[in-house]
Formats: C-alpha cells, structure tokens, sequence
C-alpha cells in the first residue's frame, strides 16, 4: 500500500450544486463552518491509507451514464481518521434516504460509475440485508474499507475501490466495489465481512462484474460474464 496521499480540500464554493428534489439531503446546504470543520480534521488529524469519498445519488431505471453521472453529488472527501467521522456523523441516517438513493464510500475521489477506466474491469460483492441490519452492517464496513481491513482477504493485485449502500422497498442492497473481477473469485472478501458481523444473516450474496449489467456503456471484454458467480440467493 502507498503511503497516505495528500487530498484536495473541497472548498464551500465547489460544492454549491442544485440537488435532485427527491432527495432528502444535499452537501451544498453545508454552511462554511461544517465545511471549516471537515477541513481543520483533515489537516490534524490521523492520516487514512489513502483518501475517501462521500457520494449521493438518486438511481434512475433506464437512465444513461451521462444522466447518472449529472446527478451524482460529492458530498466531501476525507483523509483523516477524524474527518471520516464527522462527516459520517453529519449526514443523514440511511433509513432517511429515499428508496433507491444510494450512499457511497470510494477510494480517493474516483466516482462510482461503471464505466470508470480504472473501476470498469471490476465487478461488485451484493448482499441483500435486511433493514434491521444494515446501518449496522454500513458503519462495519465503512470502518473496515477505511482502515484497509480487507487487505489479506483480498488476491494479489486486487483491492477494495467503494462501498454503497441503498435502500430499498423490502430490504437493503449493499455493495462492495473491486478493481479486478477475475480476481474476485479467489477473495474472501465476504469471510470478512461475515466476521465484521457474525450475527447477521443476509438474504443474497452475489458477485456481479460491472460489464455484465445491461446498461454498461463500456467496452466489454470477452468471458467477463464467466466471473459472476451467486453465492446465496440472487441480488
């Protein structure tokens, strides 16, 4: 792993954007103060291996990458121990977004698309969970992302890019993002998250390469499909 990697400090300017009326919170309704707040932290407080991004989004069925990509919202992006906590602590609980809005947690301040050049050869853990659960299970593996916890659980050459979280009708989806879906197979990736929380019990688990979805605008590499495999149940 690299050493830790100084991060851009988003300004309260940056982040003024208008945010989709069908969701519940915005980052540009962060007054100066919370944003002085979260830059103070980043700069003394204890450096993260790398940076993380806070991202909000509102899925769209039939939606094209270009019009996700729009409506895709930065929330901050913190380095330090400190700052991922308030952060985490200043935004709304999970059971307060809408259905089908998601929460993301990514790597320095790569954005959670498919088509991503450095992402798109990756895939997703799904875990289907049910609602009792899942900020639970959200809090767990935030704190194992950020504190690299998956690093021994993860092949050689393979790491953890995000994290999100989305609620839905009946139960949750939570995904865990990765660089490499060929070297999806030979991770044990969920043996550490069943370890994070041993008593919780998820209704699916399913690994998807992101070039499997219909709506991939990428190019597809040949025998992607070959490395989805279900592990229980269908997400």
């Amino acid at each position: 792993m690299s050493a830790p990697v100084p991060v851009h400090k988003i300004s309260h300017s940056r982040i003024q954007h208008e945010m989709p009326e069908y969701l519940a919170f915005s980052p540009s309704n962060f007054s100066p103060s919370t944003i002085n707040k979260f830059s103070s932290q980043d700069s003394t407080g204890v450096p993260l291996q790398t940076p993380w991004t806070f991202w909000i989004d509102k899925a769209t069925k039939g939606s094209t990458a270009a019009e996700y990509q729009a409506n895709l919202k930065k929330v901050y992006t913190v380095a330090t121990v400190q700052s991922f906590w308030s952060v985490y602590n200043h935004i709304p609980e999970i059971s307060e977004l809408p259905q089908r809005s998601y929460y993301h947690l990514m790597r320095e301040e790569r954005q959670p698309l498919w088509e991503d050049p450095i992402i798109c050869k990756g895939g997703t853990w799904r875990l289907k969970c049910q609602k009792k659960d899942t900020a639970a299970v959200w809090k767990e593996l935030l704190l194992a992302a950020i504190g690299e916890q998956f690093e021994s659980d993860l092949a050689p050459g393979d790491d953890i890019a995000g994290l999100s979280v989305s609620p839905r009708n009946r139960d949750d989806l939570i995904q865990i993002w990765n660089y490499d879906a060929q070297l999806a197979v030979n991770d044990t990736v969920l043996n550490k998250v069943h370890q994070l929380v041993p008593d919780v019990t998820f209704l699916a688990e399913f690994f998807k390469p992101h070039q499997t979805h219909s709506a991939y605008e990428g190019e597809r590499m040949e025998g992607m499909e070959n490395t989805a495999h279900n592990i229980t149940g269908a997400v």
